[in-house]
């Protein structure tokens, strides 16, 4: 079933879109700093705690081209089956499924760039040959009992096309090889797009294919990150992706800089299940990581929650 039409930005209080946190995927790919497998556990844990219930875990890239990522295996194996009900993991072949799944991974990101000249900078391959694998990719999930999602990185803007024509995303959208994902994500991997743009594309998606799941996937680039996830929301995004302290940013798109703040999208977006103890929690997470990383925090609301304006119930007691 498709999303309903009149679905807007408050839909989030009533429970219908899932904030999914992607620091330990998309938020490390830029850092210098590595977390430990011990670490990064620790961070599950501590989303979950805090009522975070989707989690980009990590990816199953090349270690020696994104380092950050080497640990993913590990990770996986190091969560709990219930653990991993709420974990993602990003793929980009066949090969690459077969082994996330056969750790115990639950929820795959098969992912390809609209755009030729960016897929083949992340994946070294094109997008047709991307697309090309893709059923295979879905069937060896589906045999091992996991969900896959199709993501579209580049869905919007390239770091060496320019803009991209919203036809060439809908034309992957509605590739008859992509029949047994999950939900399709509409990258906006540069944070180039203006929220008409997303609005626009969301509905296009959402009106012209048979996804019942569709996941936003914002940069903050041009500050527009938090604005862009609520025009996607609008139209009928029913997940949104963001990073704890607005880490992150893909290591083969020049001029990518940080994910939309985790922080920021809660703060805007008010689930039933956020309240000013657990969003601290997560304001105290986003800074240890982003001071791990050696990365300076970017979340306006966690700098907002660290303000004198004492009489206001979000921000943190105590802060000076």
């Amino acid at each position: 079933m498709k999303p309903d039409t009149n679905t807007d930005v408050l839909a989030a209080e009533r429970g219908t879109v899932v904030l999914r946190d992607v620091t330990l995927r998309d938020g490390l790919q830029l850092t210098g700093g590595l977390l430990s497998t011990e670490r990064k556990v620790q961070v599950v844990r501590e989303l979950l705690a805090a009522g975070v219930t989707a989690i980009e875990i990590g990816s199953m890239a090349r270690p020696d081209l994104v380092p950050s990522m080497a640990n993913t295996i590990e990770l996986i194996e190091a969560l709990t089956p219930e653990e991993l009900d709420h974990c993602f993991v990003w793929v980009a072949t066949p090969r690459n499924v077969a082994r996330a799944t056969a750790a115990g991974a639950r929820h795959l990101q098969y992912c390809l760039s609209v755009t030729d000249a960016h897929n083949q900078a992340n994946i070294g391959r094109t997008t047709e040959a991307s697309m090309e694998a893709l059923p295979e990719a879905v069937r060896l999930a589906r045999a091992a009992g996991a969900s896959i999602q199709l993501c579209l990185a580049t869905s919007f803007t390239c770091p060496f096309e320019g803009t991209v024509d919203p036809e060439r995303v809908l034309r992957l959208v509605l590739d008859p090889r992509a029949e047994g994902t999950s939900g399709v994500v509409i990258c906006d991997t540069l944070g180039q797009a203006s929220p008409g743009e997303v609005r626009a594309l969301v509905a296009r998606v959402r009106d012209s294919s048979r996804f019942a799941e569709i996941v936003f996937h914002g940069h903050d680039t041009w500050g527009m990150g938090v604005a862009n996830a609520l025009a996607a929301v609008s139209s009928g995004a029913s997940m949104i992706d963001g990073a704890l302290g607005g880490l992150g940013g893909c290591p083969f798109a020049p001029g990518a800089s940080g994910n939309t703040a985790t922080e920021d999208l809660l703060f805007a977006l008010r689930p039933e299940w956020l309240r000013e103890d657990n969003f601290g929690a997560l304001v105290r997470l986003g800074e240890a990581v982003t001071e791990e990383v050696g990365e300076a925090g970017r979340s306006k609301a966690a700098q907002g929650a660290r303000s004198r304006a004492a009489a206001f119930s979000w921000v943190i007691p105590g802060t000076e």
